[in-house]
């Protein structure tokens, strides 16, 4: 082998160019046949998938057709108005879809952010444990490891393009833990970590909000017992202030349209009830993902996974090894302060991820309640409340939160990194081959461990009939779709995008508008008098009815006609009626 040879070699070793093919095929892999279908069709059922698909579909159309606000969608929820900030936007992952929505529409550009969020985790976490570590294999086992955590496929599977959205962990706390250990000022780190808060904050709000809470821990825990001497260190708080700052433009935009709302009352705080229902269970972080290739099915069919989307949080036999190994041989590794950190960080998100009261295996836990309590509430057992708890009664803003369980993510997540570790003190006892077929072996435990399976669930995304045709009506009349729970239907809601009119419903789900509250009874009764005085009052002009919904098209035809509505057509399913008077009333 030449000297030019080696040198080519060295430079693409360490260039990482190799991790990037690596993580791109093992993305097509294990998310297979997705790439065969990428223009037409999503993986699962429709549900949150088509808001995003919709959601990426607006922004390119608001952009680079109509040139006009994106986050002003006076059209939905008609004629009241919507705010995009009652929902998750994910900037940063539409930052990512537009771009393919300009070459093959927003099904494609949705599938493509999706794709893009396992393979940038994959890259973002092998980048930073080869830093700690020095060596590319250890980094691409736990680049391997979280890229493909169960959680990711879980909301993969689902459609949540927002909490997919993973890659920017590995960025921020790359910067910060590097920002806790630096002696000097050095300024990659600031901006590692404060653009990696700056795209989290892009890119889900539960994520900054308990992106911030760790921090807040992880800092205290490292100054309190580790770091004592960095609490009078001007340079050590200067340096951190200098990466909040320079999070700040990125953060700021994140967070903008919803303290907007929250301003004016839009985000009420959720009910502890409610935040009971999602809190996790122990058994959520030791249990393989239902999902499973070979025992998930298995899994599903003997344990309560009725939450498995929120509660999916399998931490891996081949991670959970190399972590205690890790912990074993942490005085031997190169940043020994890391491995207590990523411990007690782990313990206190797992602590917090089971939420407001003790549940195992999905079912709240109780113990006897004491005589005197027992007759003062009116019940004999009680739940065993936990911190998060408190901290929702109490904590600004963490009663916003309705699934608390989402703290689980770092739990796997920091175990993934001492995986990373563990691994590396293994393969230095290695060289050559024996090395290269360890690494091999471990690869091929991990992806056993996490292989859902060739994905079998697609849904197609296109438009109603009913929704081509009202494309080719001219005017800008607004829609209503009946039933009255349709209008929150998200097949329904993509038609707008198609069509292009006002339409009263939008994707509400836990923040239903003032308006639609309002208007709930009296649609509720349609065909009705009522319902028809508020459709007029509303200046609605289609009213596209689901016609099983109301038996007979004659006889909803009838009725309708009874009320003052021309009927326009049946549209393989969906009557349209037209409010005659419904353009003059504007």
């Amino acid at each position: 082998m030449t000297e030019e040879t080696l040198l080519k070699k060295s430079w693409y070793q360490q260039s990482g160019l190799w991790a990037v093919v690596y993580f791109a095929a093992m993305t097509v892999f294990m998310t297979m046949p997705l790439t065969l279908r990428m223009f037409d069709s999503m993986v699962g059922e429709v549900g949150d998938n088509i808001y995003f698909v919709w959601l990426i579909g607006w922004f390119r159309k608001a952009l680079f057709e109509l040139h006009v606000d994106p986050f002003n969608v006076w059209f939905l929820n008609y004629p009241q108005g919507w705010s995009l900030a009652y929902t998750e936007i994910t900037p940063a992952n539409l930052a990512l879809a537009l771009p393919f929505s300009l070459i093959g529409g927003e099904t494609f550009a949705y599938n493509m952010a999706m794709l893009l969020t396992f393979f940038l985790s994959g890259l973002f976490m092998f980048l930073w444990v080869r830093q700690l570590t020095g060596r590319t294999d250890a980094a691409l086992i736990a680049g391997t490891l979280f890229a493909f955590l169960p959680y990711r496929f879980a909301h993969f599977r689902i459609g949540h393009l927002n909490l997919s959205g993973t890659q920017w962990f590995p960025l921020y706390f790359m910067g910060l833990f590097n920002l806790f250990e630096a002696r000097r000022w050095e300024w990659k780190p600031v901006l590692a970590g404060g653009i990696g808060l700056g795209l989290i904050a892009l890119t889900s709000q539960y994520y900054l909000f308990m992106t911030l809470f760790i921090s807040a821990f992880m800092g205290i825990f490292y100054l309190l017992y580790q770091a004592r001497d960095m609490l009078r260190s001007q340079a050590w708080w200067g340096r951190l202030i200098a990466m909040g700052a320079a999070s700040l433009p990125l953060t700021i935009l994140g967070v903008l349209p919803f303290f907007a709302l929250l301003g004016e009352g839009g985000l009420p705080d959720r009910n502890v009830s409610l935040a009971r229902l999602y809190s996790s269970s122990p058994t959520d972080f030791i249990l393989p993902s239902t999902d499973h290739f070979l025992w998930g099915q298995w899994v599903g069919s003997h344990f309560n996974r009725d939450l498995w989307v929120e509660g999916t949080f399998y931490i891996g036999i081949v991670a959970a090894a190399l972590a205690v190994l890790a912990w074993v041989k942490r005085k031997d590794l190169p940043s020994p302060r890391l491995m207590p950190l990523l411990l007690w960080t782990s313990v206190f998100a797992f602590i917090l991820a089971l939420g407001i009261d003790l549940h195992w295996n999905n079912q709240s836990v109780t113990i006897p309640a004491p005589a005197f309590l027992a007759e003062r509430l009116g019940r004999t057992e009680l739940p065993i409340p936990l911190p998060s708890y408190f901290l929702f009664l109490y904590f600004p803003f963490f009663a916003k939160l309705r699934a608390i369980m989402r703290f689980g993510f770092f739990v796997p997540f920091f175990i993934s990194v001492a995986a990373g570790l563990g691994s590396a003190w293994l393969l230095q006892k290695f060289n050559g081959k024996q090395k290269l077929a360890v690494t091999a072996l471990i690869l091929g435990l991990v992806i056993f461990d996490f292989y859902p399976g060739a994905f079998t669930d697609f849904s197609k995304v296109q438009p109603r009939a009913v929704d081509n045709w009202l494309a080719q009506q001219e005017d800008e009349g607004a829609v209503m779709q009946l039933p009255f729970y349709q209008l929150e239907n998200q097949e329904v809601i993509y038609g707008q995008l198609i069509h292009g009119k006002p339409f009263v419903g939008g994707f509400f789900n836990a923040f239903p508008p003032e308006q639609y509250r309002r208007i709930k009874p009296a649609m509720e009764g349609f065909p009705s008098p009522e319902s028809v005085a508020m459709l007029r009052e509303m200046k609605v002009r289609y009213i596209v009815v689901d016609v099983k919904e109301y038996g007979s098209l004659t006889e909803l035809r009838a009725s309708c006609e009874s009320l003052g509505l021309k009927f326009a057509g049946d549209f393989e399913g969906e009557a349209v009626f037209l409010l005659n008077d419904g353009m003059e009333n504007e």
